[in-house]
């Protein structure tokens, strides 16, 4: 099957959407998309967000803001959930400007060991989606994160968070992530499984983009049955709100590098 390629696609990005009243304006180079809809709100409800337009698929929008967080414009988007949503976003606002992106959500653990909400850190993906292939060749892993890892580890440190660091395992069907999958990449020393972090590399690799992307642990599969833990968006929030600072912290870190 012919998947990855380097010809000329027959459709193109052609960036966001902008409202009635909205110029095509140049997005702030650097973004941060966070998958949970209660963090999103609450930092548009907590800090300066002017918004300039909105990505759309057939069902649905999600806004796109100029956020001014420490009197510095960052890009604030809503990323969407699943690597095909997520590749599309990408390929949107960089059009638009973004060169520098920081994107991150929850995870499912397979090491019970880890905290909830606690700190991961991925250094290499299994691919178990679809989106990634398109991008770049065929190969069972992806390296990743090798752009501004030390600059957030520092940012950890200063704020005295613990975190882990390893192999994730994204997949694009999370009704499939059975035992047998569970103990086979818990045995090959991943230590969670979420749904977007090959494509984030695969596509920014295709595009010379920068980016980092990192995870806090939710439900834990390291279990005789399935542990909810906080995976709902508003259970522990305090918690994953300092998640979020963390990524708006390692935003105005990036700006100038």
């Amino acid at each position: 099957m012919f998947l990855y390629g380097k010809d000329e696609p027959m459709i193109k990005p052609k960036g966001i959407h902008f409202r009635d009243n909205q110029a095509n304006i140049t997005l702030p180079e650097v973004a941060v998309g966070v998958f949970s809809n209660y963090l999103f709100e609450d930092v548009v409800a907590k800090f300066p967000c002017r918004e300039v337009g909105y990505v759309k698929n057939a069902n649905f929008e999600r806004n796109i803001y100029i956020l001014k967080y420490k009197n510095t414009e960052i890009t604030f988007f809503m990323a969407g959930v699943g690597a095909c949503s997520i590749a599309a976003d990408i390929e949107e606002l960089m059009m638009q400007g973004v060169k520098k992106f920081i994107i991150f959500g929850n995870c499912g653990v397979l090491d019970k060991s880890i905290p909830d909400c606690g700190i991961i850190i991925p250094t290499m993906a299994y691919r178990e989606e679809g989106a990634g292939y398109h991008y770049i060749p065929d190969g069972d892993t992806i390296e990743l994160c090798s752009d501004y890892k030390n600059i957030f580890k520092n940012i950890l440190k200063k704020h005295d968070f613990d975190y882990r660091e390893g192999y994730t395992w994204t997949t694009d069907a999370f009704y499939r992530e059975t035992k047998d999958k569970i103990k086979y990449y818990k045995n090959n020393g991943v230590l969670c499984v979420e749904m977007e972090a090959s494509a984030i590399a695969a596509v920014c690799k295709f595009h010379n983009l920068s980016y980092f992307t990192f995870f806090y642990a939710g439900d834990n599969l390291d279990s005789v049955e399935w542990e909810e833990r906080s995976l709902h968006g508003n259970i522990e929030f305090d918690k994953k709100k300092e998640v979020m600072f963390l990524a708006l912290e390692l935003a105005i870190k990036i700006i100038d590098k």
